[in-house]
């Protein structure tokens, strides 16, 4: 069986993935599938995905990370310069060639590729076009094009404010998941195309999102909505990316009112970091000192806010309109 190449168009930066099976990444396909090309272009990031019994386990380089990951368990990372290895013992592995825009990943037959590599994969390729992966919600402003990005940590209230927001005119990029690009024409993002997870609370706080809701929850108490069938009910934004206007830090209200309140850029900056950069036991590695350097860039150039959220997170909307300039 020859081997298949597909390739997915992530603004501008095609990523080619190269296996035996199309089924060796069905995860990464399920969040990208509308960003698939056709058209046989050049990828600006290949991934060679090798099926084998042989795995490098042990290659050279400083030791970054050693332990558990969720889901997916126990794992190394090793920094070796212009290589940065993923080993996952006696299951698979995966090499990212710094500044070379490739990667390979080598797993044992009839495995699954894990979500962790798969995630570390796109990473790379992003960076290598200068975009990064940050953990946000992103909202066009209703009647223009100009966006504002809500960071949290996960269960602070993202999907909840974002859908809020989307009730009140506001466009849906993403719910959790922005890709940003600074360049000297400015500050843009694009929202990942992934499916939105509604849970119970949200549903009874916001019970427009009803009828795109069937009768069973998972175990956390939650659905996951497609982006098509909320586009049935709010303004789902395609994937072109847009100017940012401001930056959000979501929280939760001490009193149950909702307010907008200035954020110093200092303390964005670290709110935002913490939660998109990661630090091993080398310290950063490149692709996290690239990213930390496009986060100070977005805070230097955007107003910064707090957005404490209350009882009625609508109430949000007006208070974003008044504050974000056109």
């Amino acid at each position: 069986m020859s081997d298949q190449t597909f390739r997915y168009d992530l603004n501008g930066q095609v990523i080619g993935i190269t296996a035996a099976r199309a089924d060796l990444w069905p995860s990464l396909d399920l969040m990208l599938g509308t960003l698939r090309m056709n058209e046989p272009v050049p990828a600006g990031f290949r991934v060679d995905i090798v099926e084998t019994l042989e795995l490098p386990e042990n290659p050279e380089g400083k030791l970054a990370f050693d332990g558990d990951v969720p889901p997916d368990g126990h794992c190394r990372m090793i920094d070796a310069g212009s290589v940065f290895h993923l080993v996952f013992p006696g299951q698979q592995t995966l090499s990212i060639h710094d500044g070379e825009g490739r990667a390979e990943i080598r797993l044992r037959p009839d495995s699954k590729i894990k979500w962790t590599l798969l995630m570390m994969v796109l990473d790379a390729a992003l960076d290598a076009d200068g975009q990064h992966m940050l953990h946000t919600a992103g909202l066009t402003l209703p009647g223009k094009d100009g966006l504002v990005l809500i960071h949290a940590p996960s269960g602070t209230g993202k999907s909840t404010t974002s859908l809020a927001l989307a009730s009140r005119g506001f466009g849906l990029c993403s719910d959790d998941v922005m890709i940003l690009n600074a360049k000297a024409q400015g500050i843009s993002a694009w929202g990942m195309p992934r499916k939105v997870k509604i849970h119970r609370n949200t549903a009874a706080m916001l019970p427009f999102v009803t009828p795109c809701l069937g009768e069973n929850w998972d175990a956390e108490g939650e659905q996951s909505v497609s982006l098509d069938r909320l586009g049935e009910i709010i303004r789902v934004e395609d994937v072109r990316a847009r100017p940012v206007a401001a930056l959000l830090h979501l929280a939760r209200s001490a009193d149950a009112e909702t307010r907008l309140l200035p954020m110093a850029r200092t303390d964005a900056m670290v709110a935002l970091a913490t939660d998109n950069v990661r630090t091993g036991m080398t310290g950063l590695l490149s692709l996290q000192k690239r990213r930390m350097a496009t986060i100070a860039a977005l805070v230097k150039a955007v107003p910064t806010f707090t957005l404490e959220v209350g009882a009625r997170p609508v109430e949000a909307a007006a208070l974003i309109r008044a504050a974000v300039p056109s």
